[in-house]
């Protein structure tokens, strides 16, 4: 029996699913928003070091793409069943480059990372060692993702660019697969994010405490209120609005939430009030300025042009294998 071909006329393209992630902005980002700070959560408590996981990130991209370009596919249980994944010599002066930090903060941070067995240097060999894995496999990311692509699924439904939703199973079973091709679209995705929010906030401890407080207002505050607004209204008066109501948040609650030290936490608020990131009230209670929401909002636009090309290929493949 022949193998019917898939049909290629058929495949959803990222720009259309750009524009439906455009027009449903107000339905996605509360669905979107506390997805990724999570993820970021995640980051911070692997290592308590966000440069740390971003070099590990980095190489695992250089061997996802080494593995695409030489058409070879992991699947999830194949990739963290190895003891070890060899990677790409490692240059400093590229990581430095490529991940925004001083040479020898670069340097320094890749020597913690083999001094706690993280990294291993064998013979000529570089690996990623096994015992590695609990902190950076993504499984719980993968249930999270996956759910936000089904819910988001219904909506395209909607909008006519499938034709039915697709279950989070299908989903899991799709990133699953083709889990080695999948997971660097994943941090094609999130590496630009970092950065970019890197270079607005001047340091991701000051990235993470701002996104929770602007993603806690925003939530918070659209609880009670269920209007249908524009994307450009949604944003002004919930992320950005240069008001003070009972939606703040203390600095105990980002701490517990982020995994970051209070002190810290503390240190960097009265950093984002000095550079007019946030504001606080008499109770102690967060909240952002808006001054800066042209400079957020580039970044977003760009992680959800992302996001885009990443749900493109996860649906085309999941319909492909339906087929």
């Amino acid at each position: 029996m022949s193998k019917l071909l898939p049909e290629v006329s058929k495949q959803i393209r990222s720009e259309d699913v750009r524009e439906v992630i455009e027009k449903n902005f107000v339905s996605i980002i509360p669905v979107w928003a506390p997805l990724q700070l999570a993820w970021v959560n995640n980051v911070y408590r692997t290592f308590h070091d966000y440069e740390k996981f971003m070099i590990i990130m980095h190489l695992l991209m250089q061997t996802f793409e080494a593995y695409s370009k030489n058409f070879v596919k992991l699947d999830y249980d194949e990739y963290f069943d190895q003891n070890e994944v060899e990677i790409k010599s490692i240059n400093v002066m590229e990581i430095s480059k490529s991940l925004n930090i001083p040479k020898e903060t670069a340097r320094r941070k890749i020597n913690e990372l083999e001094e706690m067995g993280a990294i291993k240097r064998i013979n000529k060999k570089i690996i990623i060692d096994r015992n590695t894995w609990p902190n950076i496999k993504p499984q719980e990311t993968i249930k999270r993702m996956t759910r936000f692509l089904s819910t988001f699924s219904k909506i395209c439904v909607s909008e006519g660019l499938i034709q039915k939703p697709l279950s989070s199973e299908s989903l899991t079973k799709t990133c699953k697969e083709y889990f080695s091709y999948i997971w660097q679209l994943y941090y094609q995705m999130q590496m630009p994010m970092l950065l970019g929010f890197k270079k607005v906030f001047g340091d991701l401890e000051s990235f993470h405490v701002s996104g929770i407080v602007i993603i806690n207002h925003a939530l918070n505050s659209k609880k009670n209120d269920n209007s249908e607004m524009s994307k450009e209204f949604y944003v002004e008066k919930y992320f950005f609005a240069d008001q003070i109501d009972d939606t703040g948040i203390n600095a105990m609650s980002i701490s517990d939430i982020t995994g970051i030290p209070r002190a810290t936490v503390i240190r960097k608020l009265n950093k984002l009030i000095k550079e007019n990131f946030l504001k606080i009230d008499s109770k102690k209670h967060y909240f952002s300025t808006g001054v800066y929401q042209e400079e957020i909002l580039d970044v977003q636009k760009n992680t959800f042009n992302n996001l885009s090309k990443l749900t493109a290929r996860v649906y085309n493949l999941s319909l492909m294998k339906d087929n």
